[in-house]
């Protein structure tokens, strides 16, 4: 059994050559003859050496350590995005330092911890970052991408989201062929980018058939519930709602059910992001689906190159979504 506290320096003197030498041979990049790195690795294999990553990061200046942002932590959609977040930094030799923004208001603290811990990039994952957060990690020198941001001009960094808006204009399309005349958004808050985009492709579809937009002001169960409730109570006459998300859909259909109004024989009702939950029986939800893993896999390919060329900063990208239709829309 190989000693846990084998050390570089007993790797140089089984492979007969400087402490340096094996250094550079665990520094990507760095000059080391093939020879001595063959003669290095073969030493290292059989003492089980590995090589210190805190004391490699001293020499070479980087970390990898890219700091994972966002403040929905306990939205499952999220959790799907921060497995995959996780999983494939990890495969790449890369480590995420989470930073929830949950109780941070305006991501100080946020931005001083990755500060600290000398994070080599940021993927900011939320659709509402406090006002400026993403644009002072770029002023400190952090390369930056925003999944699920609002691509535009006015993005300060570059952004991997859906087309929030041709996706709130299928669910308007769809409701009016199916002969639904008297529709209602429900979205999360009236500040986060993408509820607001999804409402405004919604209203452009729906045209004069919209008679409400509502915003429950967080993407949770209990918050599209309740907004749902309030909606019965105030026009008992709607026939469709397109939430911003499937967690608020589901907090809807619940209310639905509370209330004894059939869904969607009565009230057709439609989510935005596919979770799996989406497709069980008990919901059926037809919703809009956004490719998440795509999205995922962009942003960290882009910010790994990056990180290893300063000038490779990478353009905004807007990905494609789709209807993906259940039994939650007559």
């Amino acid at each position: 059994m190989h000693s846990r506290t084998t050390t570089a320096r007993d790797v140089a003197e089984m492979a007969g050559v400087s402490i340096s030498a094996v250094s550079r041979t665990f520094t990507p990049g760095a000059s080391v003859s093939a020879k001595t790195k063959e003669r290095v690795l073969a030493a290292a294999e059989s003492l089980g050496y590995r090589p210190n990553q805190l004391a490699r990061s001293l020499m070479t200046g980087r970390t990898a350590l890219i700091g994972l942002v966002s403040n929905h932590f306990a939205n499952p959609t999220f959790m799907e995005v921060f497995d995959l977040f996780t999983r494939e930094l990890q495969a790449r030799g890369l480590r995420p330092l989470l930073a929830n923004l949950g109780e941070d208001e305006d991501g100080s603290h946020a931005l001083d911890m990755m500060r600290q811990y000398s994070v080599d990039a940021v993927l900011i994952a939320t659709s509402a970052p406090p006002a400026g957060f993403a644009a002072s990690c770029r002023a400190v020198g952090m390369p930056v991408i925003h999944v699920f941001g609002r691509a535009g001009r006015g993005s300060p960094v570059p952004v991997a989201t859906v087309d929030n808006i041709a996706g709130g204009r299928m669910v308007g399309e769809a409701m009016r062929q199916r002969g639904l005349k008297k529709l209602a958004y429900l979205g999360g808050s009236p500040h986060d980018a993408s509820s607001i985009d999804r409402a405004n492709g919604f209203a452009e579809a729906a045209g004069k058939a919209l008679r409400r937009t509502v915003f429950a002001g967080n993407y949770t169960h209990d918050h599209g519930r309740d907004a749902m409730l309030a909606l019965l109570d105030d026009d008992a006459t709607i026939d469709g709602v397109f939430c911003g998300d499937d967690v608020l859909a589901m907090g809807a259909i619940d209310a639905c059910r509370e209330r004894g109004v059939d869904v969607p024989g009565q009230v057709s009702i439609v989510g935005f992001d596919d979770m799996p939950l989406a497709a069980w029986a008990s919901y059926s939800l037809t919703t809009i689906r956004q490719p998440i893993r795509a999205m995922v896999l962009h942003a960290i390919e882009r910010i790994a190159a990056w990180v290893e060329d300063a000038n490779a900063v990478p353009r905004s990208k807007l990905f494609p979504c789709e209807l993906v239709e259940r039994s939650s829309l007559r």
